[in-house]
């Protein structure tokens, strides 16, 4: 058995033999790709169960792609490691199918997220992976078997996203629906995923839009007019250059006041670490001025909330009315110069342009960085093993830098209407 450092080119020059081959895969220790005389490869893991060898085979190439293989390696290995063994829950899949088990879409959607994504994403990852499954993939094809899913079906799905303006989401459903079907593949639900060889629908840039202040003035008097709650919901996410979901999801619990502190705690965080976010005083503030929402006879602990159960939602219909704030109330204002806009702009774009702002206001790159809590660019990698510095006054004296720049504009602005 040779060890090979697999690639997608040296696999595809592989070459069937009078006997069966099998090459281990330098990458992912216990991965291995079978080559059958037939010419047919597949791929599967190696390991021991109580010291007896055992094989688990995870699917065909290339309908099981050799980046897919090693992620799927990479969990039945670890699922090996916490005592399981996925060779036999395959094998009890394979029985509970010939039982009768529903094969319907929504059944196995929710076996998939029960089996795999709960036990391996995190929160707000599961949660994205829930939605796009729910929303397009059950909404597409409730009642119909899972073994019925062709490639068609998926361009569909993909189309479909695509046709109502969800170019960036389209791949994302993609991503999921290809891990999803692998799955199936792996649990013998199926032979072959229907996602194999389907391409990214839309290709994707890095946005570098930012607001200047101008524009940076004009959001801020819009996100006024919308009053609670998205009013003070959107002066936060310019105060603090949080994620959008953080700020939505904020709870009075993870607030202290009195050092002006607000502790996003790992499981809320991107990055899956606690993240400490100094406020400016021009933060507290508004937080200070916030009503305190009721769910039912109990204060909700809950932030931003119209229910008291649960974070506030919508973002994109207080966009549009934020749009609409800023053409047609504020026109005559700016007679001279015809009506205000700010073009092709996003809510991501106000944590984009804080980072941009500090940075012009002085603060080093590092800085910023560990404010945003980016664990990318100058603490990627190895250096953020080794470099536990918190810069905690560094990033309180960057935030109470920009929130006196972003109250200083807005006096100027208004100045400049009067």
């Amino acid at each position: 058995m040779a060890t090979l450092s697999l690639t997608v080119k040296g696999i595809e020059s592989l070459k069937p033999t009078a006997s069966r081959q099998e090459f281990g895969d330098e990458l992912v220790t216990g991965l291995y790709l079978i080559v059958q005389p037939s010419g047919a490869k597949s791929w599967a893991i190696r390991y021991r169960v109580n010291g007896k060898p055992k094989k688990h085979t995870i699917g065909p190439y290339p309908a099981v792609t050799l980046a897919d293989a090693r992620m799927l390696a990479k969990q039945g290995l670890s699922a090996v490691a916490n005592g399981r063994d996925p060779s036999a829950e395959k094998k009890q899949a394979k029985r509970e199918a010939a039982e009768g088990v529903k094969d319907d879409v929504r059944s196995v959607v929710d076996a998939y997220l029960e089996r795999q994504a709960q036990k391996h994403l995190r929160k707000s990852s599961l949660r994205r992976v829930e939605g796009l499954l729910s929303n397009d993939v059950i909404a597409a094809w409730k009642g119909r078997s899972i073994k019925s899913i062709t490639k068609r079906d998926v361009n569909e799905l993909l189309d479909a996203a695509i046709n109502r303006g969800a170019r960036v989401t389209a791949n994302r459903l993609l991503a999921v629906v290809r891990h999803f079907f692998n799955w199936c593949v792996q649990r013998d639900l199926i032979e072959k995923s229907p996602v194999a060889g389907i391409k990214a629908p839309t290709d994707e840039k890095s946005r570098d839009r930012t607001l200047n202040d101008e524009e940076l003035g004009l959001a801020w008097k819009a996100a006024d007019k919308l009053g609670w709650p998205f009013g003070p919901f959107v002066h936060l996410l310019i105060l603090t250059g949080q994620r959008r979901d953080e700020v939505a999801g904020m709870r009075w619990s993870e607030l202290d006041i009195a050092s002006a502190t607000w502790t996003i705690p790992r499981e809320r965080a991107k990055n899956d670490n606690e993240h400490v976010v100094p406020l400016s005083p021009e933060a507290v503030a508004i937080i200070k001025d916030l009503p305190r929402m009721k769910d039912g006879e109990v204060d909700s602990p809950f932030v931003f909330t119209t229910t008291g159960k649960t974070p506030i939602s919508g973002f994109s219909k207080a966009k549009e009315a934020m749009d609409k704030a800023i053409s047609k109330p504020l026109k005559g204002e700016y007679e001279e110069e015809g009506a205000p806009s700010i073009p092709d702009w996003r809510l991501h774009d106000l944590r984009r342009t804080m980072a941009s702002g500090m940075a012009r206001l002085g603060a080093p790159v590092h800085v910023v960085e560990k404010l945003l809590n980016h664990t990318s660019g100058t603490f990627g990698g190895i250096v953020d093993v080794y470099q536990k510095h918190k810069y905690a006054s560094e990033k309180r004296e960057a935030a109470e830098a920009w929130g006196k720049h972003v109250a200083n504009l807005l006096v100027t602005l208004q100045n400049k209407a009067t």
